[in-house]
């Protein structure tokens, strides 16, 4: 059930249907509802003006990925969190809500059923990524946290082509999922560390029901283990 008591959409010709697409990764299609969607993407509008304003994020290597990021609780940089965004202007980074740690365990508890996992689940940092017709995500994991918690993905406007792999590397097996607006898709225990990305995201296929012009949003929440003034680093894979 969605958090606000709505069933979940089951829209289009073939209804979607819940699936554990590996052992730990849940994909729960239609848990937002419209109002909650148009609710999220007002919020992320207001992120992306600041403190730190949505961004390119340039790797290591001089790339500059195609997504455009904003941040909160933590900043995250290539590889590592801090609490000021020193690669943009600085400044320190928007506080994490206590309204969308809430959202974090309710989707927890969505995915799994267990009810004290998802209390024991405190999401620190999220970052809102941005997708326009021609951005994609590169294969990779989410290794700069200390904790083992799930992520929790929320995805808003246009539908996008999520593929999920394995723990090894960032070739086959994986899956591709349908990732539409009002998804939500975690992954945790067993599948904590898969290799996943974005190949491509289906320009113009969002509603006007989720409050998006254009593009996708997605928004992934993670439980840090970085403490109150903690800072770290995990080497890039």
């Amino acid at each position: 059930m969605a958090p606000d008591g709505v069933p979940p959409s089951q829209d289009g010709l073939f209804p979607r249907s819940r699936r554990e697409v590996a052992p730990g990764a849940v994909h729960v299609p239609g848990w937002l509802s419209p109002e909650r969607q148009r609710e999220l993407v007002a919020a992320c509008r207001e992120w992306a003006r600041g403190p730190v304003p949505l961004r390119r994020t340039v790797l290591p290597g001089g790339g500059v990925m195609s997504v455009r990021t904003v941040c909160l609780g933590w900043h995250w940089q290539p590889y590592r969190y801090a609490r000021t965004a020193d690669d943009v202007n600085g400044a320190r980074v928007a506080a994490f809500p206590p309204w969308l740690a809430e959202l974090g365990r309710a989707a927890v508890e969505e995915a799994y059923g267990d009810a004290g996992r998802a209390l024991a689940y405190a999401p620190d940092a999220a970052l809102v990524n941005f997708y326009d017709g021609a951005a994609t995500m590169g294969m990779h994991q989410d290794r700069e946290e200390r904790s083992d918690a799930p992520v929790v993905s929320l995805s808003l406007g246009d539908t996008c082509v999520f593929r999920f792999g394995n723990t090894e590397d960032r070739g086959r097996p994986y899956t591709d999922v349908e990732l539409v607006s009002g998804d939500l898709f975690v992954f945790g225990g067993p599948s904590r560390y898969a290799f996943h990305g974005v190949p491509r995201v289906l320009e113009g296929s969002a509603g006007p029901a989720s409050g998006m012009r254009a593009g996708r949003l997605n928004l992934t929440l993670r439980e840090t283990g970085l403490g109150e003034t903690g800072s770290g680093e995990r080497p890039a894979t």
